[in-house]
């Protein structure tokens, strides 16, 4: 696949799957919890609303390098990226992320001085697109048991999405 052709799978997997799984680093290891992204392909990023009062912005202050994790379970694709993160504090910008669904959380909407905006600058995106179905799988990891050669159980290639 052509580099071009990969980066637009990446962001089409981002744009798909939507939830993401966030991992951050803090003093005790590492923590991981679900968001949902908000990504702006044009601009290379990748935005999650979030509240202030969370962890995540005095984790990711010292630390900004964060893992994003999405899968695609119905596709068979499985993406990690790796990229730095700021904490924004921006109405306008908030509001151009916002979401109808965001107000059960901020009732106060994009300008709620709880909510602010994560933003991603993806640097490397790790990509596994598996076989099409669960029969296939089985079927390589059999063909592997009698021929003594590993299962083809999909491709793996390593993708710059934004230098």
């Amino acid at each position: 696949m052509s580099q071009g052709k990969d980066i637009d799978r990446v962001w089409d997997i981002v744009e798909q799957v939507g939830v993401c799984m966030l991992t951050t680093q803090f003093a005790g290891g590492l923590r991981a919890r679900p968001l949902e992204a908000r990504p702006d392909r044009d601009a290379g990023l990748i935005f999650f609303i979030t509240d202030i009062h969370s962890p995540k912005e005095e984790e990711i202050e010292p630390r900004p390098d964060v893992g994003l994790v999405f899968i695609d379970s119905s596709d068979k694709a499985y993406l990690s990226i790796t990229g730095r993160a700021c904490i924004i504090h921006d109405a306008e910008m908030t509001q151009a992320a916002w979401r109808k669904t965001d107000e059960l959380w901020w009732p106060g909407g994009p300008g709620d001085p709880n909510v602010c905006l994560l933003q991603i600058e993806p640097s490397i995106a790790e990509l596994w697109d598996g076989p099409a179905s669960s029969l296939v799988t089985v079927f390589e990891f059999a063909k592997a048991k009698l021929t003594g050669k590993k299962p083809n159980l999909g491709e793996n290639r390593k993708v710059t999405v934004k230098l």
